[in-house]
């Protein structure tokens, strides 16, 4: 009550008030003012009255805090300016490190490399071995057996020619699976990493990517075909001449060799074992190259290089990206089936 009194009270006195310095002493009128003993012994400073007295009536600003509020003002409205002119850089800025953080993302994800625990001696034992059995199967092991048998391959009506290829890829299959498992026996147990099959994973994108680009590849098979001539003893191959036919066994036949056999061995020696071996003693990039020339040299047909090392380098990618052969095989499989289909038409 008795603060609520001498507020009103001073609001009533005349603007110029007393000094309360604690130098000189105070005013003897000083003595008349009610709040002048408990001032005296609570040390009220100056400032603190002034704002018991604004606040009682009205306020009343000094010319400094007006012109505090115009500078503050002025400088409020200048980056609300300068802000709305900004604008359109700052977004354009986030857009392009939001693009560089993706890029960055990606390069990340495929500069990843694998744990290699063997050298170049045993990738060159695995591949010198496997190309000497995909040799000896495809060209003399199976060919004679069946001649052997009493069958000639010039003989064979469609169906055992389909029949015949698919022995070929199965064995060679197992034979690479068998050198492999041969070879790394000593360096058990293998990374996580190492000739992993999962469904799961972020990976279904990249193959859908992956199959757009079959236009592409098949662009390029035809431009690999304008480069080379054609000699007459590899214009049809028995894969045509089944579809030609309309041999419907020999066709289901021959789509499990290459929609099923040959992606998964394939990929399981290039994409599995070469590329990340490679890794090593290169950059993945590096890697990815050098595997893909040795998936397309292996098939021992100039007239489709071009493509098989497109096929290569896109898979070899996919692989990379996750670290997975499943994905691989499927876009390996998809792509056989595209061929398959385009050579229906």
């Amino acid at each position: 009550m008795l603060k609520f009194k001498s507020h009103c009270f001073l609001s009533q006195r005349p603007l110029l008030l007393p000094s309360f310095s604690p130098i000189r002493p105070s005013p003897p009128r000083q003595a008349h003012f009610p709040l002048a003993q408990f001032s005296d012994t609570h040390h009220f400073k100056f400032s603190s009255i002034k704002r018991w007295k604004v606040s009682c009536f009205r306020r009343e600003e000094s010319p400094l805090e007006i012109s505090k509020h115009e500078f503050v003002d002025d400088i409020l409205h200048e980056d609300a300016l300068e802000s709305e002119f900004t604008k359109p850089s700052s977004s354009k800025g986030d857009l392009v490190s939001n693009l560089r953080e993706a890029v960055d993302a990606v390069r990340g994800t495929i500069n990843k490399p694998w744990t290699v625990p063997w050298t170049v001696e045993t990738i060159l034992q695995v591949t010198l071995l496997w190309m000497t059995a995909f040799w000896f199967v495809g060209h003399w092991l199976v060919p004679t057996g069946a001649w052997m048998m009493g069958y000639n391959n010039v003989t064979l009506t469609y169906r055992g020619q389909a029949f015949l290829s698919l022995l070929i890829d199965v064995i060679e299959g197992f034979a690479g699976a068998a050198i492999l498992h041969h070879c790394l026996s000593r360096f058990r147990p293998l990374p996580s990493e190492w000739f992993k099959f999962s469904l799961k994973g972020d990976w279904l994108l990249d193959v859908v990517v992956g199959c757009l680009m079959f236009p592409l590849i098949n662009r390029l098979s035809q431009i690999n075909l304008d480069l080379l001539p054609i000699l007459p003893s590899n214009s049809v191959s028995s894969i045509e001449q089944s579809i030609i036919a309309k041999d419907p066994v020999a066709m289901a036949i021959y789509a499990v060799l290459l929609m099923v056999c040959a992606p998964l061995w394939e990929e399981l020696v290039f994409r599995g074992f070469l590329l990340p071996s490679l890794t090593r003693y290169m950059p993945i990039w590096g890697s990815i190259l050098v595997s893909s020339v040795g998936f397309a040299v292996v098939h021992w047909n100039i007239y489709r290089v071009l493509p098989l090392f497109l096929i290569g380098l896109i898979t070899g990618v996919l692989y990379t990206r996750s670290k997975n052969l499943f994905p691989s095989i499927v876009l390996h499989s998809l792509w056989n089936f595209f061929v398959f289909v385009d050579l229906m038409k």
